[in-house]
């Protein structure tokens, strides 16, 4: 079966993903807030069937008990960060069915932003909420660069085709970072200039594909030669482990602004 997938605005510049199947069926992925979720549900007359955490930040659960406790529906979220809010607690190794659409997702452990974050993979889908972005990836607020160098390394070896469905708009500030490392690269110039025509439509630059996301994304790209030489020069010393220049570009995006 087809999956149509819609992203719907939240807060400032979150997503919440909505999964459709062609029978009416949903099911949403990191409801921070369960307003518009309600709204494009009551306008296409569509039925919750499941609701799905990837980790326990407010702007991605905090409408997730309402929407569940509306819909008599599960929240399938991760395990280490279950709290209160999720039904059904998920760690790497599980395969869930959602109810009502059919659809199969393989949960993927992917600390670094969170200690707990979880990815949700199938149907060349995947969920990755704040662990990768579109040309960036998640703050380290609870993990190691190690650790988030690995959850990253998960996503790579995906397919190619893989749609990133991730949870924030961030890709124009992202690009202008990865420029930063890689003025040379021109699929991060070409990408830039289609993202910037789709922001100025008021239209998401998501989701992205994995395949792009090999070409035009810094965290993913430490072992290429102009990453490489711009975290050195950064850091004023000559970098060649993966993990170390990891660390000194995401600490050097945290203050790009």
């Amino acid at each position: 079966m087809d999956y149509a997938l819609t992203p719907l605005p939240a807060f400032a510049d979150n997503y919440i993903w909505l999964l459709t199947d062609t029978q009416g069926n949903a099911a949403v992925v990191d409801p921070g807030d369960a307003a518009p979720v309600q709204h494009v549900l009551d306008a296409r007359d569509l039925k919750l069937r499941a609701v799905l955490a990837t980790h326990h930040h407010p702007d991605h659960v905090g409408g997730a008990a309402e929407l569940a406790a509306r819909h008599d529906c599960p929240v399938f979220g991760p395990a280490r960060e279950a709290g209160a809010v999720v039904t059904v607690p998920l760690e790497e190794g599980r395969e869930i069915g959602l109810p009502g659409l059919g659809a199969r997702f393989r949960v993927l452990d992917i600390p670094g932003h969170t200690a707990g974050h979880i990815a949700f993979f199938g149907h060349g889908i995947l969920f990755s909420g704040d662990t990768l972005f579109s040309a960036g990836c998640g703050r380290l607020f609870e993990g190691t660069a190690a650790q988030m160098s690995g959850s990253l390394a998960k996503f790579a070896a995906l397919p190619e085709s893989v749609r990133v469905c991730c949870g924030h708009e961030y890709t124009v500030n992202n690009l202008r970072f990865a420029a930063e490392l890689e003025p040379g690269n021109h699929a991060i110039r070409e990408h830039a200039e289609r993202c910037l025509a789709l922001r100025a439509r008021g239209e998401a630059t998501l989701p992205s594909t994995m395949g792009l996301e090999r070409r035009i994304n810094p965290f993913l790209r430490c072992s290429e030669p102009a990453v490489r030489e711009a975290a050195s020069r950064h850091s004023g010393a000559t970098l060649t482990d993966p993990i170390e220049i990891f660390a000194v570009i995401r600490q050097w995006k945290d203050g790009f602004g």
